[in-house]
């Protein structure tokens, strides 16, 4: 049974199918003297009026056909008097009539706004199963400048969206096989086309469908038949939406690089976690420390001094770098802390500026690693002619001030304390190949490990002797 509305709709397009009449009257008379551009697009329209008048008028009204049809209409008469104007006043007023017939069927207002000229052209994606209105909007748009590619369905608009950076896409909801909602949701839901201004152009006026589509990630509803000029600010918002976007995602690609910069580039003189200290925290390069329970760990190459005086520069520094290179590796594998190179000495500490619980294991199974790591260091040495070296490694854990210590102009992060003397007096006495760990490391220690022999050191400074232990291996 009919309704109200669909009986209204029937009567509204009745008056533009007789408004079309008086139009193909006026154009009869005149389309010898009409380009064959203007007499194809008549042609169309009177196809659609057509379509019309064959659309059933005692059912109720499909409201999605019926407003592609009056959108139609509407677009190809509004391209026709835009381009005739004042030349033709018999088809002016023809299609003057027909227009505002066509808004009152629609009940749409008509435009009285001039043409919106967009300060920047976009790329824009016009999707719509029905080949008239993806040309009436490509010829539309493609008059401001816009370059339009079309999608006769939601596939070949998700294959569009793959092959071309697009700005704007107009998407039409009913379509046969992926609809738009489909459309809709894997745009919003694919990592690079999420920022794409999506506005949804349909002849349903359904609320909860708007609603629907508005949740779901659409930028804007249009109703068809659209308004060009509404439809041209909408577009240039949405383009100066993604341009904004692409700006900020460049900015922030940019920003990452400069931080994989710094951090590669001071990474070779901190440690990874010093860096992010100074790049993430407002305080990382102010004066000052910290109390810090600390593991320390100091390695030196025994009888470097003399091996050095036998080669070329070339050779020693080859050697060093091979060495220090691999000793590199093995302490920030263990999360340790390269505090400074002294020729071929290494100072290293465990628990700072990060404290863990396993620092001191961390710090032993790390000086067992570098001792490891020689076997291979020499066998390269020895295949290039270059002489065998040897390492001792102190352990020492204890409280030094952890910070950044200098002045405004020039300053490190370092450690300083008296735990920091007495793990350089082990260090003195280590042989190579050997570790020697402090009792106050041993103490810190969860893991099992097998230890040598022990001794008393006198250290200068400090009344009661300090009793070291010989490290041999994990377990035990």
């Amino acid at each position: 049974m009919s309704t109200t509305s669909d009986r209204a709709a029937t009567a509204h397009s009745l008056l533009v199918v007789r408004a079309a009449a008086a139009l193909k009257e006026a154009f009869c008379g005149l389309h010898h003297d009409l380009d064959s551009s203007a007499r194809e697009d008549f042609s169309r329209l009177f196809d659609s009026v057509q379509r019309l008048e064959e659309m059933p008028g005692d059912t109720p009204r499909n409201t999605h056909d019926l407003m592609n049809i009056l959108a139609a209409i509407r677009g190809y008469a509004e391209m026709l008097r835009e381009d005739l104007g004042a030349s033709r006043p018999l088809l002016d007023e023809a299609l003057s009539h027909l227009l505002e017939t066509v808004h009152t069927a629609s009940d749409t207002p008509a435009a009285t706004a001039p043409r919106v000229v967009t300060s920047q052209p976009g790329f824009i994606l016009a999707v719509d199963d029905l080949q008239e209105n993806r040309e009436l909007v490509a010829r539309n748009l493609s008059r401001s400048g816009h370059i339009v590619v079309t999608a006769a369905s939601g596939e070949e608009a998700l294959r569009a969206l793959e092959q071309s950076d697009v700005d704007v896409v107009l998407l039409d909801l009913i379509m046969p096989g992926m609809d738009g909602r489909e459309v809709l949701r894997r745009i919003k839901e694919h990592p690079q086309w999420r920022a794409t201004p999506v506005i949804v152009i349909s002849g349903s006026q359904d609320m909860d469908g708007i609603i629907e589509c508005i949740e779901a990630g659409a930028d804007d509803y249009l109703f068809k038949p659209f308004n060009p000029v509404l439809l041209q600010a909408r577009i240039k918002a949405g383009i100066e939406r993604k341009r904004w976007h692409d700006r900020e995602a460049l900015y922030r690609q940019q920003l990452e690089r400069n931080e994989k910069f710094i951090r590669a580039t001071f990474g070779r003189y901190l440690s990874d976690e010093i860096v992010t200290d100074i790049l993430e925290s407002p305080e990382g390069l102010e004066l000052g420390g910290d109390l810090r329970r600390v593991t320390i760990l100091m390695s030196d190459i025994r009888g470097f001094t003399t091996l050095s005086e036998k080669l070329a520069p070339a050779q020693v520094v080859t050697m060093l770098n091979r060495y220090l290179g691999a000793m590199t590796d093995i302490i920030m594998a263990h999360q340790g802390t390269i505090d400074e190179f002294i020729g071929d000495a290494i100072l290293a500490v465990f628990g700072a500026p990060q404290h863990r619980d396993d620092d001191a294991d961390r710090a032993v199974n790390c000086a067992l690693g570098m001792q490891a790591a020689m076997a291979d260091i020499n066998a390269r040495n020895e295949s290039e002619g270059l002489p065998v070296l040897s390492t001792g490694i102190a352990l020492n854990t204890g409280d030094v001030i952890a910070g950044n210590i200098g002045s405004e102009r020039r300053s490190k992060y370092g450690f300083v304390g008296h735990p920091m003397n007495v793990t350089s007096r082990i260090e003195d006495i280590t042989a190579g190949g050997q570790i020697l760990i402090a009792d106050s490391t041993r103490r810190s220690l969860r893991e099992r490990f097998v230890f040598g022999d022990s001794r008393e050191l006198k250290v200068k400074g400090i009344g009661a002797p300090i009793v070291v232990h010989q490290l041999l291996e994990r377990g035990g």
